[in-house]
């Protein structure tokens, strides 16, 4: 199974298709994706996109190629416009699923994810957790953005929007994630051995 994560009822998150393995795995990736009912694809990188081989071999499957840098910069509202668009006209469908995905799945993809579940009407901490819960490598790192952008889109009232983002920042503060020791106990790391050796 590509490595995603259930953080709803239809909503995945998670990392990419195994690409840099070759052809093989990557249609074994996409087969899974369909086992698991994924309808619909936000990928949310700048570094690739899996378009054509999403719409040669799986064409049933609605994919946005949505991507941005993974630097620690600020997500501009088109991003989350895009990506939470697609993701709520899927989700008024019946029987569709959403996949949200980035490289790692530690900050784009869940970012993404928490700004759908923002937009269904998930409150921001519970949200938050939700992801975490599901997905313990998640970082979130655009979490403040999508808050950000929820609240602009959504007109929620200036004390609300400050007390959420105080909420927001202090629900980072006692869940950090050590993504160094992730990382070198994940074995998330062997791509940047394997592409260095």
């Amino acid at each position: 199974m590509p490595d995603i994560s259930r953080v709803g009822e239809r909503l995945w998150t998670g990392g990419d298709l195994p690409s840099h393995r070759g052809l093989g795995p990557m249609l074994a990736g996409l087969a899974e994706l369909r086992s698991a009912g994924i309808t619909h694809i936000v990928d949310n990188r700048a570094e690739w996109s899996d378009e054509d081989v999403v719409r040669r071999y799986a064409p049933e499957i609605t994919y946005l190629w949505n991507g941005q840098d993974d630097a620690g910069q600020r997500m501009p509202d088109s991003w989350f416009d895009s990506g939470v668009g697609l993701a709520l006209a899927a989700l008024a469908q019946p029987g569709t699923q959403v996949l949200a995905h980035c490289h790692m799945g530690i900050n784009r993809g869940p970012s993404m994810a928490y700004a759908i579940l923002l937009a269904t009407g998930e409150s921001p901490v519970r949200a938050l957790s939700a992801i975490r819960r599901a997905r313990p490598i998640a970082a979130i790192g655009y979490s403040l953005d999508a808050l950000d952008w929820w609240h602009r889109t959504a007109g929620v009232e200036r004390d609300v929007a400050r007390r959420q983002r105080a909420a927001v920042k202090d629900w980072h503060r006692r869940n950090r994630v050590d993504m160094l020791r992730l990382v070198r106990g994940s074995g998330l790391g062997d791509e940047a051995t394997d592409a260095t050796s």
